[in-house]
């Protein structure tokens, strides 16, 4: 069973990213994944996903979310 880690952040701090391609970028903790120690930060670390158009007219599309990224790649602002 993997272990709860204790995290130095909460959902509504402001951070500032400390490595990473987003460093010196802040944002605000969105969500947070106690289980992998991951939390989301409102924008950045966008990532893209290529969405197939399932019916005949439904259209094609590229959506953009933000992934999460590791608490101890930020630091309270």
């Amino acid at each position: 069973m993997q272990k709860k880690s204790r995290m130095h952040v909460k959902i509504g701090d402001n951070v500032k990213v400390i490595s990473g391609f987003d460093k010196n970028k802040t944002g605000k903790v969105i969500k947070i994944d106690r289980n992998t120690g991951k939390i989301i930060v409102k924008g950045i670390n966008f990532k893209f996903k290529h969405v197939k158009p399932n019916t005949e007219n439904e259209v094609g599309e590229i959506k953009q979310f933000e992934a999460p990224i590791h608490h101890s790649n930020v630091k309270l602002n």
